[in-house]
């Protein structure tokens, strides 16, 4: 084996260790660099929210992304835990959105193709007594969870196994070109080379890219979560108004999310928005006796039309890019994983990626 990787991705976040795992699983030498610790972001703050799709109904290309990537969970988390034993928490647990009245449906799941059912108070009483949803309510009984940190733990072990080196805490600081391709990058005095390279660094890859005169428009997009304990779950599915929902876990845990800021890279929690969200909670749910935990915020890589950068670099051969993923990195991230590494590879690709060209 070369003592330089075949591929060097740059970004230790869900996008980027799902396609290290799957580049590595084909036999492909990996390595992945991170400025900080693996997963800690955007990754990692996420509620783990599975929306479901429909492949054959998608009307858009992130609907189409979308799609396949929540389609590919059940087969990959299953996968991971057979390889690492470590079980990533996802559950089928089915879904509430709730419409008030007044309000547009943001959504037409059936047209879709996603299985939806339109319950009256009786049914949603007997599907959750507790819960006080004024307005019309729609069941998604196809709508699953994760539990991110534990499926981010898992793919650093489905990492390790394959041989993927993995270093953290090592920033990059820009790219050294020799004609058509990239040469290296530069991390503090030490120079990094590899075959390929790929840029999959979340709300930083706008500053990775900057070094070269290539600007995305990517940016951050803080968001902001509260973390309950409830000791005994309240609700079994997860529930959905708008923007926010709430996410009841197994053990107790209810995290209820999120907010859109653009604060820059600024990830304090606020009392106004924390605030918010409790108000936002405690009009659906008796919370009285939950003790809050935790709070935290992640920074989203938003982007200008809201779909991800996945793709070849113009002018260099040997740099791409999959970013710009908001609130979807986790969804998206297993079709994101497996259409890089067909790229990468000269494979055909399972989906186009026409649409998500980075000079659209």
């Amino acid at each position: 084996m070369s003592s330089h990787p075949d591929v060097l991705i740059l970004g230790g976040g869900v996008i980027g260790l799902t396609c290290a795992y799957f580049l590595a699983r084909d036999g492909v030498h990996v390595e992945v660099v991170d400025k900080g610790d693996f997963g800690q972001e955007a990754s990692w703050a996420g509620a783990g929210i599975l929306v479901p799709g429909s492949i054959s109904h998608a009307r858009s290309p992130g609907e189409l992304l979308h799609a396949h990537g929540v389609g590919m969970f059940p087969a990959l988390s299953a996968e991971l835990r057979e390889r690492t034993g470590i079980d990533n928490g996802y559950l089928r647990c089915g879904g509430l959105e709730i419409v008030r009245p007044g309000e547009p449906v943001t959504r037409e799941w059936r047209g879709e193709g996603v299985a939806c059912e339109l319950l009256d108070d009786k049914a949603l009483e007997r599907k959750e007594p507790l819960l006080a949803a004024k307005g019309t309510v729609y069941l998604l009984p196809e709508m699953a969870q994760i539990r991110n940190p534990r499926h981010l733990k898992a793919l650093l072990a489905a990492c390790a196994a394959s041989r993927v080196s993995m270093r953290s805490g090592c920033p990059v600081h820009g790219f050294e070109r020799a004609g058509g391709r990239v040469a290296s990058v530069r991390s503090g005095d030490e120079t990094l080379i590899a075959g390929k390279y790929l840029v999959a660094a979340g709300a930083w890859t706008e500053g990775l890219l900057g070094s070269l005169g290539l600007r995305l428009g990517i940016h951050p997009v803080r968001g902001q979560i509260a973390l309950l304990n409830t000791r005994t779950p309240r609700i079994r599915h997860v529930v959905m108004l708008g923007k926010r929902y709430m996410v009841q876990r197994p053990d107790g845990r209810l995290l209820v999310g999120s907010t859109e800021e653009n604060a820059g890279f600024d990830k304090s929690t606020t009392a106004g928005a924390i605030g918010d969200l409790l108000q936002f909670a405690c009009s659906l749910l008796p919370l009285s006796d939950a003790t809050l935990e935790r709070c935290w915020a992640g920074l989203r890589p938003g982007s200008p039309d809201g779909l991800p950068y996945l793709g070849p670099v113009s002018g260099l051969t040997n740099l791409f890019v999959a970013a710009g993923h908001f609130r979807s990195g986790i969804q998206m991230s297993p079709a994101t994983g497996l259409l890089m590494k067909e790229l990468l590879l000269g494979q055909p690709t399972t989906l186009p990626l026409e649409p998500f060209r980075l000079d659209r």
